[in-house]
């Protein structure tokens, strides 16, 4: 055991001493889980902060554990909490912890964003599957909202790297979401188990619809569900702040009318048009115990979307010049199909874990016409998916060993045509992605050991050797002669992290975690050509290396009388050969001519210093058993280092956090609760990258407060009644960086019923 330790405390002193990839490794604090549980009968009580410190964590190792006992900071979501907090999308679930903050670019959006880190740097997992892949650009994703939190059953989100155990992209956090499984019979009869909800929100005037149904037998076991979401436009908030009374509004909107584009002045300039989308997912679950050892389970998984508009695009221009007659992406279409063998026969190496094969199928699209332009533009993005996972755990003393290997594979295929809209001809059109198609793949192996030097004190240790290949070619340059035909890039490294948690019997914890890790370049980084904002063209650059970090995290929390838990939790890391975009060049000229627009050549490039650190603080009260308060507050600062001086690290979210109020007696739930942001001003923002600063207000991002109530009452033991006021004083805002005003007054309907 202890040449891991020593192994791992190597790595980590040479990437410092080097300036060598650091990569960050999961983190946490211990937040609160705040969901009910039936403790007496009729009588619930609130399972918030300290009650949680016994629940068991999956993601943090792979395999269950105290979550007392895991130095990282993590924070856990569960079924019940997501179904009394009634949000319309996964992003609006992760959102709603007040230590997440989500942005959005349409209304059919949501871009996760933890300690300063975004999109490729946070990675999502499915059922230990990840769906990050090769094109997850550096900009902002909506891919989250792609996962059903109707039928989740719990999500857990590990702040800070997760290099260790899940590899590139781990940066930021890890977000783990877990589906719900069938119910097996227990007397031999079959066992049949289901649920259903309808939800009508009026901001969007939302319609969902949701069942499930679990029939299970005493080997075999089925759970399928489908859920169908259908969202209007969004009204924005009307009250404005007296410095910026117009902020937001949609002043207008275009439509064809025969065969012209005409901008028509908008009646109600809080109703954003140009947003609405609908959407249904499906899941079908098989799970066949062979023995009490072995078990097997197909996991199926489809989503799909109507076209997307993108919001922040039609809303460019002016009542008298729009930039957009159309623009949107096309069905967000998401399938994966999972075979997973679980193990747990006791002893031996191979004798507790797993082997998962997973199969993802991706297709994205891009399509956009200018204002009275012939010239409709599509750019379709294919992907297929391979992925292995074989984990492992095995108890010898007091180490607990997690180990396994990984492996994925990723095939790019992009397209692109113009369709000519006056005479119907189908046109030739540069692609975002190499036409000549792109591969990427990745083998690596992992050990993770778990220590209990006593029953408070706990140590972690961990090691991954990692061998990343990307290559992608340009079969095709009539529309940019690159001075080379294909990008090639092989990188391999290692990563550790090293930890410890002690908890006292006075109630006091500490845990520490230091960590190195890495994000190696994907398709999107290395080879796109795209416009990332308006006027601006990102072209590739074939020396793009892999970005690096280490990172160390100290939390430090208390708990008083089993009633208040009070915490901090403080980050740093450095950043090396971070990816950020810049200025370039192509063929020696800094703009060049780009869907018939002359813009400015920027390209990805390795900065060669950046850091970022910051913290967490928050506390939590059971006044009573039935009454509890929790609150949460982050703040995070990241900056680039050059030669000339520093300048703000982009995706780096002000001020924010949440306070909490819930109350719970016989069959009446209660929250009330304010979420909150500060102001994030214009010299706060990156000046290339993607902060969105023509979208800001000319001192930048308001800050922001917004007073919710939800209250849920249980009429019977089968059907259940929500009601919902969200942003209950109308307040107009927008999160920072996003280019759509979040929901105004919202008033949610809910009916649930279940047997």
């Amino acid at each position: 055991m202890k040449q891991i330790y020593l192994l791992t405390a190597a790595i980590l002193l040479c990437n410092l001493l080097n300036s060598q990839p650091l990569a960050k490794e999961p983190q946490s604090t211990y937040r609160y889980n705040q969901t009910f549980v039936d403790t007496t009968g009729d009588d619930y009580r609130m399972d918030d902060g300290i009650h949680s410190l016994n629940e068991i964590v999956v993601s943090a190792n792979r395999f269950e554990q105290q979550r007392k006992n895991v130095p990282q900071q993590t924070e856990i979501i569960t079924a019940s909490s997501m179904a009394f907090d009634n949000l319309q999308t996964s992003g609006d679930v992760i959102q709603n912890t007040g230590n997440i903050l989500v942005q959005k670019s349409q209304l059919g959006g949501g871009s996760p964003v933890i300690r300063g880190f975004e999109t490729n740097k946070v990675l999502l997992v499915v059922d230990g599957v990840r769906m990050n892949n090769a094109i997850y650009r550096a900009g902002h994703l909506q891919n989250i909202v792609t996962l059903d939190n109707a039928v989740m059953d719990r999500i857990e989100i590990l702040y800070g790297p997760g290099s260790v155990m899940y590899g590139s992209d781990a940066l930021g956090g890890v977000m783990h979401f877990f589906t719900k499984n069938p119910t097996f019979s227990t007397d031999g009869s079959t066992a049949i188990h289901g649920s259903a909800f309808a939800r009508y929100s009026t901001a969007d005037a939302e319609k969902t619809g949701h069942v499930d149904l679990s029939i299970g037998g005493g080997k075999l076991a089925s759970l399928t569900s489908f859920t169908y979401s259908d969202f209007d436009d969004l009204l924005q908030g009307s009250q404005r702040s007296d410095e910026f009374p117009d902020f937001g509004k949609r002043t207008f909107y275009v439509k064809r009318q025969g065969d012209t584009d005409v901008a028509i002045a908008n009646d109600n300039v809080d109703k954003q048009i140009g947003s609405g989308y609908s959407q249904y997912d499906i899941l079908q679950k098989f799970v066949y115990r062979a023995s009490d050892a072995i078990s097997h389970t197909l996991n199926l998984q489809y989503s799909t979307s109507s076209n997307v508009p993108r919001y922040d695009r039609l809303t460019q221009g002016t009542l008298q010049s729009p930039a957009y007659a159309e623009w949107y992406y096309g069905p967000q279409l998401r399938m994966m199909a999972s075979y997973r063998m679980g193990m747990n026969k006791g002893t031996g190496l191979l004798g507790r874990g797993g082997i998962t094969f997973a199969y993802q199928n991706i297709e994205e699209s891009r399509n956009d016409r200018r204002f009275n332009s012939v010239n409709f533009n599509h750019r379709i993005e294919k992907l297929s998916i391979l992925t292995l996972n074989a984990d492992f755990n095995h108890q010898t003393g007091a180490s607990t060993w997690s180990y396994g290997l990984e492996g994925t594979y990723n095939k790019v295929n992009s397209t692109a045509h113009r369709d000519k809209i006056d005479t119907g001809i189908e046109v030739p059109l540069d692609t975002r992605y190499p036409n000549g198609g792109s591969t990427v793949s990745s083998a690596a192996l992992y050990i993770n050991d778990a220590y209990a030097v006593n029953d408070h004190f706990h140590l972690q240790a961990g090691l991954r050797a990692a061998y990343h290949t990307l290559n992608s070619k340009f079969d095709d340059k009539t529309f940019f002669p690159f001075p080379f035909d294909e990008v090639s890039q092989n990188s391999l490294v290692a990563t550790g992290s090293l930890g410890f948690v002690w908890n006292s019997e006075g109630g006091s914890r500490v845990n520490f975690i230091a960590s190195s890790g890495f994000r190696a370049p994907s398709v999107d980084d290395m080879s796109k050509v795209f416009e990332s904002v308006p006027g601006n063209v990102i072209v590739p650059n074939p020396d793009l290396g892999p970005e690096n970090t280490y990172n160390v995290d100290l939390g430090i929390s208390q708990n008083v009388n089993d009633r208040l838990e009070i915490g901090v939790e403080g980050f740093y890391t450095w950043y090396r050969n971070a990816i950020t975009t810049a200025p370039g060049t192509f063929n020696g000229q800094s703009q060049v001519l780009y869907n018939d627009s002359l813009s400015n050549v920027v390209t990805n490039v390795n900065a060669k210093k950046a850091f970022v650190y910051g913290g967490n603080a928050y506390a939590t009260l059971d006044i009573s058993n039935s009454l509890s308060l929790y609150s949460t507050i982050n703040y995070t600062y990241g900056r680039i280092e050059r030669e000339t001086g520093e300048i703000p690290l982009d995706h780096v979210a002000p001020l924010f956090g949440k306070t909490s109020l819930r109350w719970s007696k016989n069959k009446l739930r209660a929250e009330l609760y304010a979420m909150y942001n500060g102001s994030k001003k214009l010299e706060d923002y990156n000046p290339d990258g993607e902060d969105n600063l023509p979208n800001a207000t000319a001192a930048g991002m308001p800050a922001w407060m917004t007073l919710n109530v939800k209250v849920s009452y249980q009429l019977t033991d089968h059907f259940t009644v929500q009601l919902g006021v969200e942003n209950i004083l109308d307040k107009n805002y927008r999160i920072f960086s996003s280019n759509i005003s979040a929901p105004g007054r919202n008033v949610v309907v809910t009916v649930r019923g279940s047997w």
